[in-house]
C-alpha cells in the first residue's frame, strides 16, 4: 500500500527488541538491527525501503542492547556528514557536506 503525499501520521512501527541468537556471530557485540550490512545496520536499509515508498515517520521498539541503537541515530549526523573541527576558533564545528535523511524516529 503506497503512502500518498497527503496521508500524514502514517507511522511504521519496527520491533528490534531480539537478541539475535541465530546471527549470534555478528551480533555478539551489537543488537541484531545494527549488523552491517555493506557500511550501514540493517535497521537503516529497512527504513530506506519503507522512506522510498512514502513513510518516514518510524518507532523502533528496541530491547537487546537498545542503546547502541539509540547512539547510532543520535550520531548519525555528525557520521554521515563531511566536517571539520576548529579547535581554535572555540571548538567551531563546520559541516560541508550534509548528508540527511527524511526520517523522524522515536
Amino acid at each position: 500500500m503506497k503512502n500518498n503525499e497527503g496521508d500524514k501520521g502514517m507511522k511504521v512501527v519496527i520491533l528490534a527488541g531480539g537478541f539475535g541468537t541465530r546471527i549470534s556471530e555478528a551480533s555478539h557485540l551489537k543488537p541484531k538491527p545494527m549488523v552491517e550490512v555493506g557500511d550501514k545496520p540493517i535497521l537503516w536499509h529497512i527504513m530506506k525501503l519503507y522512506s522510498h515508498y512514502g513513510y518516514h515517520e518510524f518507532v523502533i521498539c528496541c530491547g537487546y542492547k537498545q542503546e547502541m541503537i539509540k547512539k547510532w541515530f543520535a550520531d548519525y549526523y555528525l557520521h554521515s556528514s563531511d566536517i571539520t573541527f576548529d579547535f581554535t576558533q572555540k571548538n567551531k564545528m563546520i559541516v560541508h557536506n550534509n548528508i540527511s535523511e527524511l526520517f523522524e524516529v522515536s
